[in-house]
């Protein structure tokens, strides 16, 4: 069936100055569809801006009018199969939106505010003022691979690293995906993906510690009651836990601990939709042993089990006080790293990934490490394993020319 465009004037709901609202209407399949403009006429202006010969402010509406029955009809050129459902999204979009980046960040980031992730709404605000000091006032549609890739230069100039260069880059590509998403924006001004701009990954630099560098941590003694000590327990609860990262540590309740287990759900996964993976981790000695030493002795279920965090914190002073537990085990950790001569950062990032890695040294498979890790997705685990020791890459070196022991063996 053939789709026709025409001018019309809905007469149905005339103001108090008797003008009417001038809309684009779409039929097809002896149905009709009307998409409301910006101009308002009155019948006898209406006859006038349509007549043969429009003149003076009248021809100026003509041509404002025949430019947007135009735009329509280009819209239904293009379409593949022609629905008003399809053309209703296109037509509506296919136009330059006014918004711009600045404004997205600001937006987004106080709705994760008022949605209490203080951490997501830091790091859009962050991103929101790095790409303000590139350049200010940038709309959606101006942002195109070139400008990307002039921020990413611009960015390696002032010594930032791809890794955040990476996390800002992504936080703008949500708010495309948002945008696009929500009809205020056409998916063809997308700039991410193959043959567009790709958003940089840093190397993935070896962050897992061998086994004799944690027999070491684990055989340290600092000095008894020491903050050494307490941020070192700390430190191996995480890693036996799971690898479970400081957060959780500190969102931990009694409720958690059910046998000789503790359950929970990693806390960055709380707000997802989607099903997210319960956690469990044996509770061991060892663990009960930092539990005894540090945790809180009113052990009602609702009870935090370290007494990091107080109940009924704002979710602003949470992640205060967060940043600040992580930031002194990551202190006294550099104290314990120094005093056993291991050059490298041994965090409590480093404290995850060492839990997956060593699991698969071991011989443990992928889906159980991503299990115990919470992840949802295998390839997320896959990017936690770290590199094998120096010690196994040197023997399957050394397996590569086995031929040459047997000859020589023969001879």
């Amino acid at each position: 069936m053939p789709v026709t465009t025409s001018i019309y004037l809905d007469k149905s709901h005339p103001g108090k100055d008797g003008k009417c609202g001038v809309t684009v209407r779409i039929t097809y399949n002896r149905k009709n569809k009307y998409f409301k403009t910006d101009v308002r006429l009155t019948p006898e202006d209406f006859e006038k801006v349509m007549g043969a010969k429009p003149r003076g402010n009248f021809k100026d509406i003509a041509l404002d009018l025949q430019a947007k029955e135009a735009r329509a009809q280009e819209v239904i050129k293009d379409l593949p199969l022609f629905s008003f459902q399809a053309f209703t999204k296109r037509y509506r979009t296919d136009k330059q939106y006014e918004g711009t980046i600045d404004n997205a960040f600001i937006t987004y980031a106080n709705q994760l505010r008022l949605q209490g992730r203080i951490g997501s709404a830091v790091s859009y605000e962050c991103a929101g003022k790095s790409f303000a000091g590139y350049k200010t006032k940038v709309l959606f549609t101006d942002v195109t691979s070139p400008f990307l890739e002039g921020y990413e230069k611009w960015m390696l100039n002032k010594n930032n690293s791809y890794t955040t260069i990476g996390i800002y880059v992504r936080n703008l590509r949500c708010l495309f995906n948002t945008a696009i998403f929500n009809g205020d924006l056409h998916r063809d001004y997308y700039p991410f993906g193959k043959r567009k701009y790709e958003i940089p990954s840093s190397a993935n630099k070896k962050k897992a510690l061998t086994l004799t560098e944690l027999e070491s941590i684990f055989e340290y003694k600092p000095l008894a009651g020491s903050n050494t000590e307490k941020f070192l327990d700390f430190w191996k609860f995480c890693y036996l836990n799971n690898g479970c990262n400081l957060k959780d540590l500190a969102l931990l309740k009694y409720k958690n601990i059910k046998g000789n287990f503790i359950e929970f759900h990693r806390s960055k996964t709380q707000i997802s939709k989607r099903k997210v993976e319960l956690i469990r981790a044996a509770l061991t000695d060892e663990t009960k042993a930092i539990i005894e030493r540090h945790g809180n002795p009113d052990k009602l279920p609702d009870n935090y089990v370290f007494t990091i965090l107080k109940k009924d914190e704002s979710p602003e002073r949470v992640y205060q006080l967060i940043q600040q537990f992580v930031g002194l085990v990551n202190d006294h950790m550099k104290i314990v790293a120094k005093q056993l001569n291991i050059d490298k950062p041994v965090t409590s990032y480093a404290a995850r990934h060492s839990f997956s890695t060593i699991l698969m040294r071991s011989g443990f498979s992928t889906e159980m490490i991503s299990k115990a890790l919470g992840h949802s997705n295998i390839k997320t685990t896959a990017a936690y394993l770290g590199s094998f020791e120096d010690e196994a890459i040197l023997a399957a070196s050394k397996a590569l020319t086995a031929f040459k022991t047997e000859r020589s063996d023969q001879k």
